[in-house]
């Protein structure tokens, strides 16, 4: 079984060339806050999205005492909290350094690390890569130079199951699970998996085999090289995607800056086959069954918001059942591992009467919105409640989108920024001065001209996945928006 990269993009040559960024990006933080129409905004990065059940417990409080009663989930697993009042910023910090969730001041935005939800939890779990995950959190919160990088920029670690290695990272390492170190390799099996990962900076189609030990602080140095093609190409990139042409950063810069600090690195081929083994869908809520005989529960958040009893409910699960720990996903999910799995199928029944996604083939599953009016001025409509009506009488798209394919991603949005948009293909669901217009974007392959007319009444359904969806997510294509900041992260 050989993990694969997915496929590289193809070549976009209708894409206008990288942006000048003359000044530093604008994400909010959890001390840097944005001002919405709905109050400010605190967007708290969660590395992994590894929470501890006390870690939980404070953002719900924070949610109640400072902000408008709801969490919401990011599409790189972090939290937000609305319609907080100005001059909380010293409160804020306070009960959020408390409870651990501010480790280095320096450092906040930048702690962007994305890792399979599932890993070490499903039966046919490969390589714990979110221990990688905390070790790379460490050593950035450590370094000097990692202060530069953007509030945009992107770790992702895949466990080998491809589900997040599609997700546009800026520095992506994929687990080599179930692969073996020959006798006579330089490299020693790390405690992870045989070689370790596959190491691919932004769209390079060159990857790099890292040992398994090494992981962390290759992922490390790979951005402290970005931040030197950055320097060096003049136009102030955030992310590896925004270097100019004629100063890339390919794998074999990485190489050399990997050796020259003592890490050992291959080039490998991206190709080869997909893991054969039946990994459990990341995506999907329900029950993942355990290798140990106990089991994680999975719960999406409606268009990605919780009410902080909604939030609460988990927290005593993961406390009276669980190992005392939440897992937050890309998709708006929220795991909770280590339950018997006798209990399993009642707190599944507790958390969808509590207004929770538990149903895989729910509508739910696969829609997300902006966040709309009134939180957001920029937007035509509250798009939000006008997702939720739709989906109300089963229609995810608003409009006659009969020849939209089945199981994309649906996205409302209420500006052309659309902000938190899913990446692959996916339904693009935009509201218009003229109403709502559905159309598909993605891949090249994939693309077809709009799918549905202007309309500013609900319209037909797309639902669930089909049977051999490949496992990796596609990247956007020459005609994927491009949001604005404040977007989603």
């Amino acid at each position: 079984m050989l993990a694969a990269m997915p496929p590289t993009p193809a070549p976009r040559p209708d894409r206008p060339g990288p942006p000048v960024r003359d000044r530093g990006d604008a994400c909010p933080g959890a001390l840097r806050l944005h001002s919405a129409a709905d109050g400010q905004l605190a967007r708290v990065r969660i590395p992994a999205g590894d929470l501890t059940v006390r870690q939980a417990r404070a953002l719900a409080d924070v949610a109640d005492r400072l902000g408008d009663g709801h969490l919401s989930l990011t599409s790189r697993g972090n939290v937000e909290l609305r319609g907080l009042p100005d001059g909380c910023g010293q409160a804020l910090a306070g009960l959020l350094a408390d409870a651990g969730l501010l480790p280095s001041v320096r450092h906040e935005r930048i702690r962007n690390v994305l890792a399979s939800p599932l890993a070490g939890l499903d039966r046919h779990t490969p390589s714990d890569v979110r221990l990688w995950a905390r070790s790379l959190d460490a050593l950035l919160c450590a370094s000097e130079s990692a202060t530069a990088l953007s509030g945009r920029f992107l770790f992702v670690l895949d466990d080998g199951r491809g589900d997040v290695a599609g997700l546009s990272g800026d520095v992506t390492l994929l687990a080599e699970s179930g692969r073996r170190a020959p006798a006579d390799t330089a490299y020693a099996p790390g405690a992870a998996s045989g070689y370790g990962a596959l190491l691919r900076v932004g769209d390079e189609r060159a990857v790099l085999r890292i040992a398994a030990d090494d992981v962390p602080r290759a992922a490390l140095t790979a951005a402290e090289v970005f931040l030197a093609a950055a320097a060096e190409g003049g136009n102030g990139a955030w992310r590896v995607r925004e270097l100019p042409a004629g100063r890339p950063l390919t794998a074999r810069e990485v190489e050399r800056a990997l050796r020259a600090t003592g890490i050992a690195a291959e080039q490998a081929d991206s190709a080869g086959p997909a893991p054969d083994v039946p990994y459990a869908d990341a995506t999907a809520p329900g029950a993942v069954e355990g290798a140990d005989g106990r089991c994680a529960v999975v719960a999406l958040a409606p268009l990605g918001r919780l009410s902080v009893t909604q939030w609460r409910l988990l927290a005593s699960i993961a406390a009276d059942d669980g190992r005392g720990a939440l897992r937050l996903t890309p998709w708006r999910g929220i795991v909770v591992p280590g339950l018997p799995t006798a209990l399993a199928a009642r707190r599944l029944t507790d958390l969808a009467a509590a207004g929770l996604v538990t149903d895989p083939d729910s509508p739910w599953r696969r829609v997300t919105a902006c966040t709309g009016l009134p939180g957001c001025a920029k937007s035509r409509r509250d798009v939000r409640s006008d997702a939720a009506a739709s989906l109300a009488v089963g229609r995810p798209v608003p409009a006659d989108a009969s020849q939209v394919p089945a199981g994309l991603p649906v996205h409302w949005s209420g500006c052309e920024r659309r902000c938190g948009h899913p990446h692959g293909a996916w339904v693009d669901v935009l509201a218009t001065p003229e109403g709502y217009r559905a159309t598909v974007v993605g891949p090249n392959s994939l693309l077809r001209a709009p799918v549905s007319r202007e309309t500013p009444r609900p319209g037909t359904v797309s639902r669930e996945t089909p049977p051999g969806a490949p496992p990796f997510c596609p990247s956007p294509s020459p005609s994927t928006p491009q949001p604005t900041t404040p977007r989603p992260q």
